[in-house]
């Protein structure tokens, strides 16, 4: 359309007669070129062009999140996640907020399926009836009284030595507890979950038409989930792309060898299956992923290379001390675990 606008534009002077031929005629069937005529091509021309625009704007609306609006993530201080696992693809939700304001999932029900946590919770409810006798009891609680009553005397001795007076003792005493609260208070995640499940959606509208619903969910206790009940549609559910995890290539990726190995893709697993961990309460998820284990070594060793100079170079070193088999099978456990602890929904 843009072409042929430029040559008809440029083809106008023709129509006039030449500087050194003043007594030409124009051909009379042709005529002198209307300027109103021109500017009204013109004007068509930029209105098919307007409409061309607005078509591309509007087939870009059309897609979720294109307009890029996150205002309502922001209010909220929630996030839409994508999570693919070998079973497939699911959206569901994440936030983080003070370990002191969240209530941690109810997983009794998974304990009450394990046939191995049951039976060891049968053994140690045995053992506590056999040993914590009343006798045995009252013989721990008259210990602890003589100890509190020791630590008693202990602070009134170093009080005297030191000339401290009562007030003294609890100011000491008052910056400690300060310490102890604000270590105890950390920023942890939490997930649209219930009961020790991780609640992932196949689509974008049957995510929001559970958030609307009113289900029982772990999410629930945050104090912005109603403003995000009302106002939700299914174009906002777009994660970004640091939400997106793709557990599904872990495995293959690293079976691969080191020279395969994806950086980005292993450090953003890992830090989606310690999130997930700890907001689903599997420890041995965490064990897994703690640190000094072989798999933290891992992700070290890939930070390091993604940062490049001489840490880089140390990292690819010690890449290649860890075993592939050895990764490729501890990361098929941790997703074998997540994926257990996934309730697919619609």
């Amino acid at each position: 359309m843009i072409a042929h606008t430029e040559v008809s534009v440029a083809r106008q002077p023709s129509q006039r007669p030449e500087a050194d031929e003043p007594d030409a005629k124009l051909d009379e069937t042709t005529g002198p070129a209307d300027p109103d005529d021109t500017d009204t091509d013109l004007d068509d021309t930029d209105t098919d062009l307007d409409d061309t625009d607005t078509d591309l704007d509007e087939a870009d609306s059309d897609e979720p999140g294109a307009s890029g609006d996150r205002s309502l993530w922001e209010e909220v201080r929630i996030d839409p996640v994508e999570i693919a696992l070998p079973a497939g693809a699911g959206y569901t939700l994440r936030a983080y907020r003070l370990s002191t304001e969240l209530t941690p999932t109810d997983v009794s029900d998974r304990d009450q399926d394990d046939p191995f946590l049951a039976r060891a919770a049968a053994t140690e409810d045995d053992e506590e009836v056999v040993i914590l006798d009343e006798e045995f009891a009252a013989a721990l609680e008259e210990e602890e009284k003589e100890s509190r009553a020791g630590r008693r005397t202990r602070d009134r001795d170093r009080t005297d030595d030191e000339d401290l007076t009562d007030e003294d003792l609890a100011e000491e005493e008052e910056p400690e507890a300060e310490e102890e609260e604000a270590e105890e208070a950390e920023e942890v995640p939490v997930f649209l979950s219930h009961r020790g499940k991780l609640l992932l959606f196949k689509s974008a509208e049957g995510l929001v038409s559970f958030i609307r619903s009113g289900a029982p969910h772990d999410l629930a206790q945050l104090d912005s989930w109603d403003e995000l009940a009302d106002r939700v549609q299914p174009a906002d559910i777009a994660p970004l792309d640091e939400d997106s995890y793709e557990l599904d290539l872990v495995v293959e990726n690293l079976r691969g060898g080191h020279d395969t190995w994806d950086p980005t893709l292993l450090i953003e697993a890992g830090e989606a299956a310690r999130d997930l961990a700890y907001a689903l309460r599997m420890p041995s998820v965490l064990d897994m992923l703690s640190s000094g284990s072989s798999l933290d070594d891992l992700d070290e060793a890939l930070r390091s290379t993604v940062k490049g100079g001489l840490g880089g170079f140390m990292g690819r070193r010690r890449l290649k001390k860890i075993g592939a088999q050895t990764a490729s099978l501890g990361w098929r456990t941790i997703i074998g675990k997540i994926s257990a602890a996934v309730d697919w929904r619609d």
